[in-house]
């Protein structure tokens, strides 16, 4: 029986709920699950929007290995220096060439190099370079059959379509962007562990996140809104996934939700 592994992934962090949902919750979950690597994507972590140096710094104690991030990669200027030191974060692949950061990074650990990569979605989405072609390139340049995929994106089936476009060449594509955890975990024939959204670690009592009346207001009202950060508790949603060591294949799947009205 070859030897097997446990990759833990969390999505969206949002703003300071989250963030302390992840501080504390976290090392529950790594005595629980006792993960090899442990992934999490922070590109809300900074007031709803962005990521700063100290707050990646804050994530990473909390017992992450690797930050993906997305479309609010940028956000917090003062992250830029940040993205191009040799830290393990990572902003979307397809995006033009000269803007700070990296698209994939590796982190080792008992022999074993998982390569993260972060790419975002093109429908509804700003204008990002082709995902397709940018995870084919990708891949051709690793050695390492463990491959971890962010697809920050908000379209279930150009989500779906990645997974199948990664299927027996990724250990995992994972969703991140609408902060609504799905329920169409599985594994692909290639040995591919999907899922279309893994969810948001924030304040459960929200829109996305987000103070719900302020929301509210938007819809009913249509006038622009400033956006805030709901002063809720919050939740982790995430993902468990159990890795083949040889093979960098993925054997299933789980959805995880921890915290408040877990």
């Amino acid at each position: 029986m070859l030897g097997q592994y446990k990759l833990l992934f969390l999505g969206d962090v949002v703003g300071k709920p989250g963030r302390t949902a992840v501080r504390e919750g976290l090392p529950s979950l790594l005595d629980t699950h006792k993960p090899l690597f442990t992934v999490v994507n922070g590109e809300n972590s900074a007031g709803g929007v962005g990521i700063t140096p100290d707050i990646a710094q804050e994530i990473y104690s909390a017992g992450a290995d690797a930050i993906t991030l997305g479309n609010h990669a940028f956000n917090k200027r003062d992250i830029y220096p940040y993205l191009d030191s040799d830290k393990p974060i990572v902003r979307p692949a397809n995006m033009p060439r000269g803007v700070p950061g990296k698209g994939v990074c590796i982190v080792r650990k008992a022999g074993i190099e998982l390569a993260v990569l972060n790419l975002c979605g093109r429908v509804f989405m700003d204008s990002y370079g082709d995902p397709f072609e940018e995870i084919d390139s990708l891949f051709a340049g690793l050695t390492t059959p463990h491959r971890l995929v962010d697809f920050h994106a908000e379209a279930t089936s150009e989500k779906i379509a990645m997974g199948w476009h990664c299927n027996g060449r990724a250990t995992a594509v994972v969703g991140t962007h609408t902060h609504v955890q799905t329920a169409d975990e599985t594994v692909l024939p290639g040995g591919t562990a999907y899922i279309s959204d893994v969810g948001m670690c924030g304040p459960v009592r929200s829109v996305l996140g987000m103070h719900r009346e302020v929301v509210l207001e938007r819809f009913r009202t249509t006038l622009a809104q400033r956006f805030q950060v709901a002063n809720e508790p919050g939740v982790i949603c995430g993902v468990v996934i159990d890795v083949e060591m040889e093979t960098g294949r993925a054997i299933s799947i789980e959805r995880i939700r921890f915290g408040d009205e877990a």
